[in-house]
């Protein structure tokens, strides 16, 4: 929908499309699977303090001018976004009746409280988001070991489920310096989990995976039913395990949307048992 680094208009291009709060850094649409979230100068009047910290990981401030701020309304939306299956898409506000330009999509890895000033100088607890932005890793971190894509044999599904649901919550930390670490930690439990609940077979047809890999595992290909796209920790309700071929089929056939209707339906009856 959106290209990184392009200007549009929040008004047309943005809430005459899908809705949503007209005002303020947090815009929730109801309809649609998208969380917007706006950043700028003008936000540093209310004492927030958002900005990049390293490649692949942006602080945000929580919304509320006065104050403490809390886990209410859009600053809940941002921290249960993956448990309600919505997509983090973050725009630079450029400035009064000025366009805005995508910074890209991402994923809500953890947040944390500092003491800063409300809008009459009092100071307050603010809340600070640490975001991974999506589709930036190629390959293991520093000090990370390599990234396995298949779940340990001998891991009851209870326990890889138990771990999936935990990571698709983030967490209260004071270090945003291994977000995009323990982002991909959080991603593979997920994945670990939904492989190994399809237990080789695609989970919208019940066929067995076409071929294995080189270690003897079925391979099946992860899908997101609620995104555009397929990388990023999820809640394992709305990831499924699927044929390399059906994927591809869900996200550019004809008939793509009713096979991933269909694929939710399907993902309601596995989770349901």
């Amino acid at each position: 929908m959106f290209i990184e680094g392009e200007l549009y208009s929040r008004t047309t291009d943005i809430h005459a499309h899908f809705g949503g709060q007209k005002q303020g850094g947090i815009s929730t649409p109801s309809k649609h699977p998208f969380i917007f979230i706006f950043t700028g100068k003008a936000g540093q009047q209310h004492g927030y303090a958002d900005g990049w910290k390293e490649e692949g990981v942006f602080l945000y401030t929580g919304e509320g001018q006065i104050g403490d701020m809390a886990f209410i309304r859009g600053n809940a939306a941002i921290r249960d976004h993956d448990s309600n299956g919505k997509e983090l898409l973050l725009f630079e506000a450029l400035g009064k009746s000025k366009p805005v330009r995508f910074l890209g999509r991402f994923a809500c890895q953890s947040w944390d409280i500092f003491r800063g000033p409300d809008t009459e100088g009092k100071i307050r607890d603010c809340i600070q988001f640490h975001l991974v932005k999506l589709g930036t890793d190629s390959g293991p971190l520093p000090n990370e070991t390599k990234y396995e894509i298949e779940p340990p044999a001998d891991t009851p599904l209870a326990i890889l489920r138990m771990r999936a649901l935990e990571a698709s919550k983030p967490a209260q930390s004071k270090r945003w310096s291994n977000a995009r670490q323990a982002y991909r930690q959080r991603s593979k439990a997920v994945r670990d989990y939904v492989l190994a609940r399809a237990d080789g077979k695609c989970e919208l047809t019940g066929e067995p995976a076409p071929f294995k890999t080189a270690s003897g595992a079925p391979y099946l290909e992860v899908h997101h039913i609620r995104r555009l796209s397929d990388d990023g920790p999820d809640d394992p309700r709305y990831v499924a395990a699927v044929d390399p071929t059906i994927h591809r089929r869900i996200h550019f056939g004809e008939d793509g949307k009713q096979l991933n209707d269909c694929l939710a339906f399907r993902l309601g009856e596995i989770e349901a048992r």
